[in-house]
Protein backbone atom coordinates (compact mmCIF):
# COMPACT_ATOMS: atom_id res chain seq x y z
CA UNK A 1 0.00 0.00 0.00
CA UNK A 2 1.47 3.00 -1.29
CA UNK A 3 0.87 6.05 1.28
CA UNK A 4 0.53 9.50 -0.11
CA UNK A 5 2.45 11.90 1.67
CA UNK A 6 1.50 15.46 2.36
CA UNK A 7 4.29 17.71 2.29
CA UNK A 8 3.55 21.26 3.66
CA UNK A 9 5.64 23.71 2.25
CA UNK A 10 6.25 26.50 4.77
CA UNK A 11 5.52 29.57 2.27
CA UNK A 12 6.67 31.69 5.62
CA UNK A 13 9.23 34.36 4.60
CA UNK A 14 11.54 36.74 6.93
CA UNK A 15 9.73 40.31 6.61
CA UNK A 16 11.15 43.43 5.14
CA UNK A 17 12.59 46.52 7.00
CA UNK A 18 10.49 49.30 6.60
CA UNK A 19 11.86 52.55 5.67
CA UNK A 20 9.03 54.72 6.72
CA UNK A 21 9.06 56.99 3.98
CA UNK A 22 4.91 57.17 4.98
CA UNK A 23 5.30 58.70 8.17
CA UNK A 24 8.14 60.97 6.69
CA UNK A 25 5.93 61.96 3.74
CA UNK A 26 2.92 62.80 6.49
CA UNK A 27 5.22 64.73 8.65
CA UNK A 28 6.00 67.11 6.18
CA UNK A 29 2.69 67.58 5.27
CA UNK A 30 1.62 68.24 8.68
CA UNK A 31 4.52 70.91 9.07
CA UNK A 32 3.14 72.44 6.04
CA UNK A 33 -0.63 72.54 6.83
CA UNK A 34 0.82 74.30 10.46
CA UNK A 35 2.65 76.85 8.60
CA UNK A 36 -0.47 77.44 6.36
CA UNK A 37 -2.86 77.64 9.41
CA UNK A 38 -0.47 80.43 10.99
CA UNK A 39 -0.19 81.95 8.20
CA UNK A 40 -4.01 82.53 7.77
CA UNK A 41 -4.38 83.84 11.50
CA UNK A 42 -1.57 86.36 11.21
CA UNK A 43 -3.61 87.35 8.02
CA UNK A 44 -7.16 87.93 9.52
CA UNK A 45 -5.76 89.25 12.61
CA UNK A 46 -3.82 91.99 10.64
CA UNK A 47 -6.60 92.66 8.46
CA UNK A 48 -9.11 93.07 11.66
CA UNK A 49 -5.93 95.26 13.02
CA UNK A 50 -6.07 97.29 9.71
CA UNK A 51 -10.10 97.67 9.68
CA UNK A 52 -10.39 98.97 13.17
CA UNK A 53 -7.31 101.71 12.63
CA UNK A 54 -9.50 102.70 9.75
CA UNK A 55 -12.30 102.89 11.50
CA UNK A 56 -10.62 104.78 14.45
CA UNK A 57 -9.78 107.35 11.69
CA UNK A 58 -12.60 107.93 9.81
CA UNK A 59 -14.15 108.52 13.37
CA UNK A 60 -11.49 111.11 14.32
CA UNK A 61 -12.03 112.85 10.88
CA UNK A 62 -15.74 113.02 11.66
CA UNK A 63 -15.16 114.26 14.56
CA UNK A 64 -13.06 117.26 13.20
CA UNK A 65 -16.43 119.14 12.21
CA UNK A 66 -16.95 120.12 15.95
CA UNK A 67 -14.08 121.72 15.41
CA UNK A 68 -14.82 123.56 12.94
CA UNK A 69 -18.29 124.40 14.21
CA UNK A 70 -16.56 125.43 17.41
CA UNK A 71 -14.21 127.69 15.40
CA UNK A 72 -16.91 129.16 13.08
CA UNK A 73 -19.30 130.13 16.22
CA UNK A 74 -16.46 132.04 17.77
CA UNK A 75 -15.90 134.13 14.34
CA UNK A 76 -19.64 134.46 14.21
CA UNK A 77 -19.99 135.84 17.52
CA UNK A 78 -16.93 138.11 17.05
CA UNK A 79 -17.32 139.64 13.81
CA UNK A 80 -18.46 143.15 14.91
CA UNK A 81 -16.00 145.68 16.01
CA UNK A 82 -12.37 145.30 16.09
CA UNK A 83 -11.95 142.06 18.10
CA UNK A 84 -10.71 140.10 14.95
CA UNK A 85 -8.65 142.92 14.04
CA UNK A 86 -5.58 141.58 16.05
CA UNK A 87 -4.44 137.90 17.44
CA UNK A 88 -6.54 136.12 20.14
CA UNK A 89 -3.99 134.00 21.85
CA UNK A 90 -6.39 131.63 24.15
CA UNK A 91 -9.19 131.09 21.30
CA UNK A 92 -6.74 130.00 18.98
CA UNK A 93 -6.69 132.81 16.56
CA UNK A 94 -4.24 134.69 14.38
CA UNK A 95 -4.92 137.81 12.80
CA UNK A 96 -1.93 137.22 10.38
CA UNK A 97 -2.70 133.90 8.23
CA UNK A 98 -0.59 134.88 5.23
CA UNK A 99 2.27 135.00 6.88
CA UNK A 100 4.36 132.28 6.09
CA UNK A 101 5.22 131.91 10.00
CA UNK A 102 1.76 130.45 9.87
CA UNK A 103 1.68 127.86 7.75
CA UNK A 104 4.19 124.31 7.29
CA UNK A 105 7.35 125.27 5.73
CA UNK A 106 8.30 123.71 2.51
CA UNK A 107 8.35 119.62 3.39
CA UNK A 108 7.05 120.11 6.94
CA UNK A 109 4.49 118.28 7.51
CA UNK A 110 1.00 119.49 9.54
CA UNK A 111 2.15 117.45 12.69
CA UNK A 112 5.22 118.39 13.05
CA UNK A 113 4.43 122.25 12.75
CA UNK A 114 1.89 121.51 15.53
CA UNK A 115 4.29 120.25 17.71
CA UNK A 116 5.92 124.41 17.53
CA UNK A 117 2.84 126.47 18.41
CA UNK A 118 2.84 127.39 21.83
CA UNK A 119 0.08 126.05 23.87
CA UNK A 120 -1.93 129.12 24.03
CA UNK A 121 -1.77 129.17 20.28
CA UNK A 122 -4.25 125.83 20.56
CA UNK A 123 -8.01 126.20 21.13
CA UNK A 124 -8.76 122.73 22.68
CA UNK A 125 -12.21 121.29 23.57
CA UNK A 126 -12.79 118.98 26.05
CA UNK A 127 -12.86 114.55 24.66
CA UNK A 128 -16.47 112.98 23.07
CA UNK A 129 -17.92 109.93 23.78
CA UNK A 130 -15.69 108.40 21.45
CA UNK A 131 -12.27 109.45 23.28
CA UNK A 132 -11.73 111.81 20.73
CA UNK A 133 -9.67 115.05 21.51
CA UNK A 134 -10.10 117.74 19.10
CA UNK A 135 -8.33 120.87 19.08
CA UNK A 136 -8.34 124.06 16.44
CA UNK A 137 -6.31 127.60 15.41
CA UNK A 138 -8.00 129.92 13.30
CA UNK A 139 -5.80 132.29 10.74
CA UNK A 140 -7.46 135.45 9.37
CA UNK A 141 -6.19 135.39 5.38
CA UNK A 142 -3.83 138.57 5.92
CA UNK A 143 -0.56 139.41 5.52
CA UNK A 144 -0.61 141.21 9.15
CA UNK A 145 -3.22 142.41 11.68
CA UNK A 146 -5.00 145.32 11.65
CA UNK A 147 -8.36 146.50 9.69
CA UNK A 148 -8.88 144.72 6.27
CA UNK A 149 -9.52 148.06 4.58
CA UNK A 150 -6.61 149.51 6.24
CA UNK A 151 -3.10 147.99 4.77
CA UNK A 152 -3.57 144.48 6.47
CA UNK A 153 -3.65 142.98 2.80
CA UNK A 154 -6.28 140.20 3.38
CA UNK A 155 -7.78 137.19 0.86
CA UNK A 156 -11.17 138.60 0.64
CA UNK A 157 -13.93 137.99 -2.55
CA UNK A 158 -14.15 140.85 -4.97
CA UNK A 159 -16.82 143.82 -4.50
CA UNK A 160 -20.16 143.19 -6.52
CA UNK A 161 -20.36 145.88 -9.16
CA UNK A 162 -22.88 146.46 -12.25
CA UNK A 163 -20.83 146.48 -15.78
CA UNK A 164 -21.96 149.78 -17.91
CA UNK A 165 -23.99 148.86 -20.90
CA UNK A 166 -27.36 148.57 -22.02
CA UNK A 167 -28.53 146.92 -18.69
CA UNK A 168 -26.75 150.19 -16.82
CA UNK A 169 -29.32 152.19 -19.24
CA UNK A 170 -32.23 150.40 -18.28
CA UNK A 171 -31.89 150.90 -14.84
CA UNK A 172 -30.44 148.62 -13.50
CA UNK A 173 -28.73 149.77 -9.80
CA UNK A 174 -25.21 148.43 -8.85
CA UNK A 175 -25.52 145.66 -5.69
CA UNK A 176 -24.26 147.60 -2.21
CA UNK A 177 -22.19 144.60 -0.85
CA UNK A 178 -18.65 144.44 0.85
CA UNK A 179 -16.14 141.67 0.22
CA UNK A 180 -15.93 138.77 2.80
CA UNK A 181 -12.42 138.09 4.27
CA UNK A 182 -11.77 134.36 4.77
CA UNK A 183 -10.46 132.40 7.63
CA UNK A 184 -8.84 129.14 7.43
CA UNK A 185 -9.47 126.84 9.75
CA UNK A 186 -7.46 123.91 10.90
CA UNK A 187 -8.54 121.25 13.39
CA UNK A 188 -6.34 118.42 14.89
CA UNK A 189 -8.12 115.43 16.22
CA UNK A 190 -6.40 113.22 18.60
CA UNK A 191 -8.16 109.49 19.25
CA UNK A 192 -7.64 105.87 20.41
CA UNK A 193 -4.94 104.16 19.23
CA UNK A 194 -2.73 106.74 18.86
CA UNK A 195 -5.05 107.96 15.78
CA UNK A 196 -4.14 111.36 14.37
CA UNK A 197 -6.03 113.04 11.80
CA UNK A 198 -5.98 116.65 10.56
CA UNK A 199 -9.52 118.65 9.28
CA UNK A 200 -9.24 122.24 7.23
CA UNK A 201 -11.59 124.22 6.15
CA UNK A 202 -11.68 127.54 4.58
CA UNK A 203 -15.13 129.84 5.78
CA UNK A 204 -16.00 133.61 4.73
CA UNK A 205 -17.86 135.70 6.85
Amino acid sequence: MLNNAIIMQDRTSTPRAQSGIVLIVALIILVAMTIAGIAMIRSVDLTNLIAGNLAFKQAATHSGDTGVEAAFAFLNANNVGTFLHTDQTTQGYSADGNNAARSPAAGQTWEAYWATLPANRIRTLAADASGNTVSYIIDRLCASAGSPSGGANCTASTVSSVASGSGEEAGEKALTSSSAIYYRITVRIVGPRNTVSFVQSTVTL
